[in-house]
This record gives C-alpha cells, structure tokens and sequence, in this order.
C-alpha cells in the first residue's frame, strides 16, 4: 500500500533525472524548479527508494588496499605526545568516605508511598534485595525530606540562590 503527493509526472521526471546520474538534492532541485514544488533531497530519495531507482549503494566487499599504504596508516595513528610505552600501574585509591543523615526510615514500598512521602531509596545492592523507600514527610519543592534533600546536594553550594533586583522589582509592581 504506497500512500504519496507525488503526481505520476513528477515520478516520471525524478526517473528521467536519476537516469542521467544526477544527484538527488539536484533532482529535487530541478523538480522543484520545473513543477514549482517543495521537494526536498530527502523527499526525492525516499521516491526513488520507493520506485526501486535507489538502493543501498554499498559495495559487497570492502576495496582492496595494499600492503605498504596500511602500514603508513598505522603509522599516522595520533597518539598523546609523550606517550611512550605501556600505562603506568594504577595506584590504590582509598575508599570514600560517606556522609549519612542522622534519620530512621520507614522503608516503604513505592506502591506503600504516598503523595508527599519521601522517595529516597534504600536497599537495591545486592541481587534481589529489595528497595524501600525513606517515607517521611517531603520538603516543599522536592522529592525529598530535609535531611535527604541536605544529603543529596553538594554541602560547598549554597542551597538557595539569592533574589536578583529585577525580580524584587517585579513582585513590587505586582
């Protein structure tokens, strides 16, 4: 079932067109040009995939490249300058250190979660452990509770940003 706006003369001409071996942003371009259309490349090829003009134009086997052209490619491969040999061996990194909230979860499920419960998770690590839920009350504007919400963002940043003056001058017209 072949659904298209493509009149059988514009067909015709983007046949006629491929069999001179124009390209098909030049098809579309004289279609467009000749039938006062909007075609675009796309347009054009995806007809003439339709058609069975145009097809995969891959060849079946890669190119035959020689020897001596190969080894200069490896050759030219870019590597960092500097870069001489092997890696060094990796050095052993101590384990992070972890900061925990000082809060007991109800561990719930998200199906025993309500609607302004907090969704931290717990449990999830080990294969087939259950994960749970924090479910204490969350903090306005967030998925969170306090202590997660804390938990969860860099203790460097400031948590809030502070009112520009044209927002002042907003609320003060308003």
């Amino acid at each position: 079932m072949e659904m298209t706006d493509w009149a059988p003369e514009h067909s015709t001409a983007l046949r006629e067109y491929f069999t001179k071996g124009m390209s098909f942003r030049e098809i579309a371009r004289a279609l467009n040009e000749r039938f006062n259309t909007a075609y675009s490349r796309n347009a054009a090829l995806g007809r003439a995939k339709r058609m069975g003009l145009a097809g995969p134009a891959r060849p079946e086997a890669p190119p035959h490249v020689p020897r001596s052209i190969k080894r200069e490619l490896c050759a030219a491969e870019v590597r960092p300058s500097g870069f001489q040999g092997s890696m060094p061996p990796s050095q052993k990194v101590p384990p992070v250190k972890l900061r925990c909230v000082a809060i007991e979860p109800r561990h719930l499920s998200l199906i025993d979660l309500e609607r302004g419960d907090c969704r931290y998770p717990y449990g999830g690590d080990e294969e087939g452990e259950a994960i749970t839920f924090c479910g204490h009350r969350r903090r306005p504007g967030s998925s969170y509770c306090t202590p997660h919400f804390h938990l969860s963002r860099d203790p460097v940043v400031t948590l809030e940003r502070p009112a520009s003056r044209v927002a002042l001058k907003v609320v003060e017209v308003a």
